[in-house]
C-alpha cells in the first residue's frame, strides 16, 4: 500500500510511496517498510538495496495520528513496546543487513525520517535536501534511534538539536553524514549509477567490508549508545505523560502542518 519494490540489475530499490502525506510514517508503512528489507536481504540475486522516495519530499517522520491511542489511554509501557519494536528493532535491523544500502534524499526529512536515511550505509542527497530533528520543542531531546553525534559530530548535534534548524545538504555533506550532493533532477540517475558501481563488486567482499565498519562503530560505543539514548528519549514521554492531555501529540500536529 505505501511501499514499492523491484529488483534490477542486482539492484533493490525500495520506495516510499505516501507522497500526499509527505511519506509521512504510519504502522503500516513501517511495517510494510521492513518487510522490504527483509525481502531484499534475503534475495540471493540482489546485492545492493536503494531506498528512495516518491513525490517532493524523502519523509514528515511519524504519523503518531495514525498509530497513538486517544490521551487518556496512552501509559509509558505502551510508548516504550510500541517504539522499541517499530522504531529502534527496525532500524538497528536495517542498519545491520549485510549488504550495501544507499538512501536517496530530497526536501525535507524530519526526525523520524532520519531514522529510515540513517540506517543506510551511504546517503545520496539532492540540493534540496533538509535534514532536521526539532522534537526538543516538544520535550524530547531527540529521535529515538540517536544517531546524531555519530552522523554530525558532537558540536553540530547539539546544535541542531537546541535549535531545531534544519541542516542542508551542503554542511550535511561537510560533516560527513552525506555522501555527495547532487541536482534534484539527478538524484535518481546518481543514485542508481552508484549502486550499479557498487553491485560490480563482490558480494561477499561487500559484505565483509560492512561488518568491517559497523563492527568497529560497534567496538566504539554506536550500539551501546543508541540503545541508552532510546531510554533517555522515553524520560520525555514520561515526562509529557505528567501534563494533562499529553501535549506532545498536539505540538507534532502543529510541527507538521507547517510543510508544504
Amino acid at each position: 500500500m505505501y511501499i514499492g519494490y523491484e529488483v534490477a540489475d542486482k539492484i533493490a530499490t525500495i520506495t516510499l510511496d505516501r507522497p500526499e502525506a509527505a511519506n509521512a510514517q504510519n504502522t503500516a508503512l513501517l511495517d510494510e517498510l521492513d518487510a522490504a528489507w527483509t525481502k531484499a536481504a534475503e534475495d540471493e540475486d540482489v546485492v545492493v538495496i536503494v531506498l528512495r522516495a516518491e513525490g517532493k519530499h524523502f519523509s514528515a517522520g511519524h504519523d503518531l495520528n495514525d498509530r497513538w491511542p486517544s490521551p487518556e489511554e496512552i501509559t509509558l509501557e505502551w510508548i516504550y513496546g510500541a517504539e522499541s519494536r517499530r522504531y529502534l528493532e527496525y532500524t538497528l535491523r536495517w542498519r545491520n543487513v549485510p549488504k550495501p544500502s544507499i538512501a536517496a534524499v530530497q526536501g525535507r526529512c524530519i526526525a523520524g525520517g532520519l531514522m529510515l536515511c540513517w540506517p543506510c550505509d551511504l546517503i545520496v542527497a539532492a540540493e534540496d535536501a533538509l535534514f532536521s530533528d526539532p522534537v526538543a520543542m516538544m520535550g524530547i531531546g531527540g529521535v529515538e534511534y540517536h544517531g546524531h553525534t555519530w552522523e554530525l559530530g558532537a558540536r553540530k548535534a547539539k546544535e541542531i538539536l537546541f535549535t531545531g534548524r534544519p541542516v542542508t545538504a551542503a554542511e550535511a555533506e561537510q560533516a560527513g553524514m552525506v555522501n555527495r550532493v547532487v541536482p534534484r533532477e539527478r538524484l535518481d540517475a546518481e543514485t542508481t549509477a552508484l549502486a550499479g558501481r557498487i553491485a560490480a563488486m563482490p558480494p561477499f567482499g561487500l559484505r565483509q567490508a560492512k561488518r568491517a565498519v559497523n563492527q568497529t562503530l560497534d567496538v566504539q560505543g554506536f550500539h551501546a549508545a543508541i540503545q541508552s539514548a532510546f531510554d533517555i528519549h522515553q524520560t520525555g514521554h514520561g515526562n509529557a505523560l505528567s501534563v494533562t492531555g499529553y501535549p506532545i501529540l498536539a505540538k507534532l500536529g502543529e510541527m507538521k502542518a507547517k510543510i508544504e
